[in-house]
C-alpha cells in the first residue's frame, strides 16, 4: 500500500486501486478525473459506505470482477459536478448513489437512474448508508417476501449494516423481530434499533433459545445475510410456509440449504437481489418509501465508524474482523456533514 499528498490539481483526483488480489493490493493513486458520458453525472465524493461485497471484490469472490486495476467502492454520496447529454440532475445537486465499482475516489460517475436525491434536513453521512442496505432491505421485506403485521421475523448478523436495517424496516411493517448477533453488546444495539428480543448466536444452544421463544409454529420469516452453518441451524425453526430470505454470505461459506427442511414445512428460499436494469419502478417506489421512513425517523442508519481516506485499507480490515456495528464509512470530501 502506498500513499500521496492531497491533490491540487483540478484536473486530477486521488482514488483507490486494487492491483491484486487482497487488501494488500490496494494503493494510492492519482489519476485523471472522468467525464461523464450521456446519462452520467460526476460527483465529488464526500463519503463513501463499506459493504462486504468490497471485499469479495478486491478477493476475486464476486459475481462482478472488473478488469484491473480498479477502483472499489459501491456506495456514496456527494455532490453533482458535471451533467452528461440528456441529464436532468443540476450541478450542485447532493445525491447518494449506489455504483459498481468506482467510490473510494475523490469523485465517481453515477449513472442518473440510480442517483437519488438526498432528502433536505439529511446528512452527509446518514445518506451514504442508505443505497444498498436499506434498499436491500426493503426489497426483501416488502418485495421478495411482503410481511405481514404479526409475523416473527429472525434477522441474523442483525448488528450489521443490513442486518440493523432489516430490523427497523420490519417492526416498522408490525413484526415481532428476533435479532440474532454476535454478543449481547451486539444483541442490545438490534434491541435499541427496534428488535423485541436479541439472541447471541455465538453460544451453542442458540436455536433452542429461539425454539423457546417462538413454540411449535416456528418462524415465519428468516433474513439471512450470513450463510454457512448458521443458515443450516436458523433454518431448523423455520415455521409452517415460513420464507428464508437469502441476502447474502458473510461467512464466506454458501450453504447447501436441505431441501427437505423446505420440503416439511412448506416453506421457501427466495433469494434476494436487485438492478436497476431490471427492477427501475420498483427501485424508484422504494426510493420514495425510504424517503418517508427517514423524515418520519422509522429508520435511523447506525454509524458504527467513520475512518479517513488515507485509511482505506484499515477500515476493509474491521469489516473483515466483525470488528464494527452497523455501517462503516471512509469520509472523502472536505468535513462531511455529521
Amino acid at each position: 500500500m502506498s500513499g500521496r499528498p492531497g491533490n491540487s490539481d483540478q484536473t486530477m483526483m486521488r482514488c483507490w486501486y486494487s492491483h491484486s488480489a487482497g487488501l494488500a493490493g490496494l494503493t494510492l493513486d492519482l489519476t485523471p478525473r472522468p467525464r461523464p458520458g450521456p446519462g452520467e453525472v460526476l460527483v465529488r465524493v464526500e463519503a463513501a459506505a463499506l459493504n462486504f461485497s468490497d471485499l469479495l471484490m478486491i478477493d476475486d469472490q464476486y459475481q462482478i470482477r472488473p478488469a484491473r486495476p480498479f477502483v472499489p467502492g459501491q456506495e456514496i454520496v456527494g455532490i453533482v459536478t458535471a451533467a452528461g447529454a440528456g441529464v436532468s440532475l443540476l450541478v450542485g445537486t447532493r445525491v447518494m448513489s449506489k455504483v459498481t465499482w468506482g467510490g473510494f475516489s475523490e469523485f465517481a460517475l453515477v449513472r442518473c437512474e440510480l442517483a437519488i436525491a438526498v432528502p433536505a434536513g439529511t446528512s452527509t453521512v446518514t445518506a451514504a448508508a442508505m443505497p444498498i442496505v436499506y434498499t436491500t432491505a426493503m426489497v426483501a421485506l416488502t418485495h421478495s417476501t411482503r410481511i405481514r403485521s404479526g409475523e416473527t421475523v429472525l434477522v441474523l448478523a442483525a448488528a450489521g449494516g443490513i442486518g440493523l436495517a432489516a430490523v427497523q424496516i420490519a417492526r416498522h411493517l408490525g413484526a415481532r423481530v428476533i435479532a440474532a448477533a454476535g454478543g449481547p453488546g451486539k444483541c442490545a444495539l438490534a434491541c435499541a434499533h427496534g428488535a423485541h428480543l436479541g439472541v447471541d448466536y455465538r453460544r451453542s444452544g442458540w436455536v433452542d433459545e429461539i425454539r423457546a421463544l417462538v413454540g411449535p409454529d416456528g418462524l415465519d420469516v428468516i433474513v439471512d445475510p450470513v450463510g454457512g452453518n448458521v443458515t443450516h441451524e436458523a433454518l431448523r425453526v423455520i415455521g409452517w410456509e415460513g420464507r428464508l430470505l437469502v441476502v447474502g454470505f458473510s461467512s464466506g461459506e454458501i450453504p447447501q440449504i436441505p431441501a427437505n427442511r423446505l420440503l416439511l414445512r412448506r416453506a421457501a428460499a427466495i433469494g434476494v437481489y436487485w438492478s436497476h436494469s431490471r427492477d427501475g419502478m420498483m427501485l424508484a417506489r422504494i426510493a420514495g418509501e425510504l424517503a418517508e421512513l427517514l423524515a418520519m425517523g422509522a429508520i435511523r442508519p447506525h454509524i458504527g465508524a467513520t475512518f479517513a481516506f488515507e485509511q482505506l485499507p484499515q477500515a476493509l480490515a474491521a469489516l473483515r474482523g466483525r470488528r464494527t456495528t452497523g455501517k462503516i464509512l471512509l469520509l472523502i470530501g472536505d468535513n462531511p456533514s455529521p
